[in-house]
């Protein structure tokens, strides 16, 4: 029987979490509002589902290979997803400052796959047709999500990361330093209001043909 979100203990060392929370200090001056939508920079700042600030980590970094081992293990060992990598070849660095939050969302779901254009009045367009094959074939989507804690759970009240599976059972992931959170891409999850502190973490998504 597979899960439906798996949470490693990775048990990194305090001083390796520290490295991480360093490295990433670079890349602090290209924090902006979190938007909604959208698999990159692109979507919209809708507060009232989101508000937190991030910027985006290349997937060249040398977190994103420890990353996808256990990615790749997981996948291995209770998914077995058709997967190719992270999406855009990028990762998102997120905090979370008091008062912020994402409420309940999918990174994945029906509406976000491609809509035939070759339909009613265009279903003789051969060219509509064309593009339609192309783009239904060649589409990738989230398949696995994953979060990578970085702030210990002393820094912070609040922000708890909330998980709904199919059963509509509810799961709070560890908030232990070093804990990576990685599920399936269409599970309802949320990180609760921060009521004092701040929360770090790392996350992306790993995306794979579409389903068939």
């Amino acid at each position: 029987m597979a899960f439906s979100h798996v949470f490693y203990h990775t048990t990194l060392p305090k001083d390796v979490v520290k490295i991480i929370r360093d490295d990433l200090l670079k890349f602090d001056p290209n924090l902006v509002e979190s938007l909604v939508g959208g698999g990159g920079p692109e979507g919209n700042p809708i507060k009232d589902i989101r508000k937190a600030k991030n910027s985006w980590i290349p997937a060249t970094h040398w977190s994103a290979g420890f990353i996808m081992h256990y990615v790749n293990l997981v996948n291995k060992d209770n998914f077995g997803y058709d997967i190719d990598g992270i999406q855009g070849d990028t990762m998102q660095y997120t905090v979370y400052d008091e008062g912020e939050y994402y409420t309940w969302h999918q990174d994945e779901g029906i509406e976000s796959l491609y809509k035939p254009i070759a339909d009613g009045p265009n279903s003789g367009n051969s060219e509509a047709r064309i593009i339609d094959y192309v783009n239904s074939n060649t589409q990738l989507i989230r398949k696995l999500s994953f979060s990578l804690q970085l702030s210990d759970p002393s820094e912070y009240e609040g922000g708890q990361f909330q998980l709904i599976d199919d059963t509509g059972k509810s799961f709070v992931a560890p908030k232990e330093q070093g804990t990576l959170i990685i599920f399936d891409s269409r599970l309802r999850h949320r990180v609760r209001k921060i009521k004092s502190g701040c929360r770090k973490s790392i996350v992306g998504w790993v995306v794979g043909p579409k389903w068939r």
